[in-house]
């Protein structure tokens, strides 16, 4: 059963919302990202030591140094703790194909681009990442969490692949679901693949091959995609 916000900090969540306390200075959208992130990050390396059910949410907010209040006011439970680690994921392939130049097949961009995380992230996100990946097979609640955030994506991706395409000649949420479905099939491969041998040059070679192969005849479908 999921762990909830409980009852008796619902209403410091609401209160929170009104602005910050007397005396007490506000948390700006950058700091309250960087420690989402950094509850994120031990969330999941609980969750992967214990398992899902075993981690309350008191102790993902002692490990991470906050308050329980705290972490109910960023996370609508523990399972969601997930969340900024996966969109980061997410928000990685994004990028990569906002940056697709039309002169460009899309295998090709592929190649020369993708990356599983955005530069800046640290070797330990790209394994905390692929660890939820894992565990979203024999976690529901993580894997409803994961196929949200997918399904969420394809928003955004079929705003950018609109951009390439002529009105009326493709089915863009279509493609947007298959590029979707592609990235989520590819990345699980991945997942496996360094839960066996680790995350070396080969594996990051054949993850990105795989996605540029699989996604290529998607591309093909577009007027522009190469």
């Amino acid at each position: 059963m999921r762990e909830e916000c409980p009852d008796r900090l619902v209403e410091d969540v609401v209160d929170s919302s009104r602005g910050p306390r007397r005396g007490r200075p506000p948390v700006s959208d950058e700091q309250r990202m960087r420690q989402r992130l950094d509850i994120s990050r031990h969330a999941v390396r609980l969750f992967a030591e214990q398992g899902v059910a075993a981690t309350p949410g008191e102790q993902i907010a002692r490990v991470a140094g906050v308050s329980e209040r705290t972490l109910w006011r960023y996370f609508r439970n523990k399972e969601s703790c997930v969340e900024p680690l996966l969109t980061k994921m997410i928000d990685a392939f994004q990028e990569v194909l906002r940056a697709w130049p039309r002169e460009l097949g899309l295998e090709e961009h592929l190649r020369a681009a993708y990356r599983p995380l955005l530069d800046s992230s640290p070797g330990e996100d790209v394994e905390a990442v692929l660890a939820v990946v894992r565990m979203t097979h024999d976690e529901p609640a993580l894997r409803a969490t994961y196929l949200m955030l997918r399904e969420r994506a394809e928003d955004t991706l079929a705003e950018v692949l609109a951009e390439r395409t002529a009105p009326g000649t493709v089915d863009v949420r279509m493609q947007a679901a298959t590029m979707s479905a592609v990235l989520k099939v590819t990345t699980d491969d991945f997942a496996r693949a360094v839960a066996e041998a680790g995350i070396t040059a080969e594996t990051l070679r054949q993850h990105r091959e795989n996605l540029a192969c699989a996604l290529g005849p998607v591309a093909r479908g577009l007027p522009d995609g190469g």
